[in-house]
């Protein structure tokens, strides 16, 4: 490569950071006054919580494992809110944008950075399973078609999209409307489907659907928490002018939570003691969807309580950065790529005098790993890039070469054989 060229593509670099610190800062202050903090911080406490719950119950030996115990039980308890806060902070964020631009359909920028958004979280979720030494033993491992976070909230948000599209030409109460019914009717008929095995699909597809081959999460039923995300974030931009929002909303978030954890049971079995239909006393023996949507609604009304304070920068950016996390304390602890991850040499077998110190020690890590990432990411990017080009344009030049060199190469051999003159 030419000292021309390498000095072309090394110019761009200082103003590349500079047009990126500009559109950073622009962007920063276009949404400033419409940022809603305590959302950031629900998903960093939401982040945090899976670290922590993923180290602890992958390694955590299983003769500490007692439901009896108080300490274990209330951890048990509080690991199970994060998932459905996730997924519910994550419909929430993503249809906030979506629909703060006032375009409709097609024209909403947002629709299409929205299919590349899921489309890019399906991309990484399976990434992340791959194994390169099966891979490059010409085998595909099994767990690489597993269903986890990052792919179903990936096809949540084209789900999401999808509701969008279909009912953009419909009242402005159709598109919550419907992601609410969805949540609803997941949540109802989960004890019919969950019992589908969906053998006749390829374990590809059907590991979205059924937890019978491993998979970890389903798209049915966690849908519903994302659709419900979308429907709350709908809400607020509604009535975001409203004088009393925020009292009015931490009042009914707290009220729907206490009645969907303490009564929402015994409403589907007196709804079955009354109309005989046994789907609704399978729910009472298993309602642990509505239950846990009573848990975010709780959480919601604490973190609107505590809003105010919850204005710290390193805070706000874990929950901004969640995406990096999640890759980190995936690699860390399952091992991806290589499988030489925590939980191959420690898989249940820690005490809690170990579990507890490495569990925070776990999260400092990942979070740390993750936001150096994100501070240099620009930086990352750009000189991968500079990379890119320099390997692209040094195989050019070898390739000229190679063919240059082949060319006297066949000439020397088509003289010597007399086929051709001097």
């Amino acid at each position: 490569m030419t000292k021309e060229r390498i000095n072309k593509i090394q110019v761009p670099w200082q103003g590349l950071k500079l047009l990126h610190s500009c559109v950073n800062l622009a962007v920063r202050l276009e949404n400033k006054s419409n940022r809603l903090y305590f959302i950031d911080a629900m998903r960093a406490w939401a982040i945090l919580m899976m670290l922590q719950g993923h180290f602890v119950d992958g390694l955590l030996d299983n003769a500490f494992r007692d439901n009896a115990n108080e300490v274990f039980g209330i951890w048990k308890y509080f690991r199970g809110m994060t998932a459905p806060v996730f997924f519910t902070v994550s419909g929430f964020i993503f249809t906030f944008l979506l629909i703060r631009d006032p375009r409709k359909g097609w024209e909403n920028p947002r629709v299409q950075k929205g299919v590349k958004r899921g489309l890019q979280l399906l991309f990484i979720g399976y990434l992340l399973r791959m194994n390169l030494l099966g891979l490059f033993q010409g085998e595909i491992y099994e767990s690489f078609y597993l269903v986890d976070v990052l792919h179903c909230i990936g096809l949540s948000i084209l789900g999401i999209i999808g509701v969008y599209l279909l009912t953009q030409n419909g009242k402005k109460y159709l598109f919550p409307a419907v992601l609410g019914t969805i949540t609803i009717l997941l949540f109802v008929f989960e004890p019919y489907y969950k019992q589908w095995s969906f053998s006749v699909l390829p374990n590809l597809f059907a590991n979205y659907l059924t937890k019978a081959n491993g998979s970890v999460f389903t798209i049915f039923p966690w849908f519903g928490y994302t659709a419900i995300g979308g429907v709350l974030s709908i809400l607020f931009t509604r009535f975001k002018n409203f004088k009393y929002l925020y009292p009015t909303a931490i009042g009914l978030a707290a009220f729907t939570g206490f009645g969907l954890i303490f009564y929402s049971s015994n409403f589907f079995l007196n709804a079955s003691e009354v109309t005989g239909i046994k789907l609704f006393a399978d729910i009472f023996y298993n309602n642990y969807l509505f239950i846990r949507l009573g848990d975010v609604f709780l959480v919601f009304s604490v973190f609107m309580i505590f809003r105010s304070l919850l204005t710290n920068k390193t805070v706000l950016k874990i929950g901004q950065s969640t995406l990096s996390i999640y890759v980190v304390h995936f690699i860390i602890l399952y091992g991806s790529f290589t499988g030489l991850g925590l939980y191959r040499f420690f898989n249940h077998s820690l005490t809690p005098w170990i579990a507890i110190p490495g569990a925070l020690l776990f999260m400092s890590v990942s979070t740390y790993s993750a936001l150096q990432y994100e501070k240099h990411k620009a930086e990352i990017k750009v000189r991968l890039a500079l990379a890119q080009n320099f390997v692209f344009d040094k195989s050019e030049y070898l390739l000229s070469l190679a063919l240059e060199q082949a060319k006297i190469t066949l000439s020397r051999v088509l003289r010597v054989l007399g086929w051709v003159k001097n």
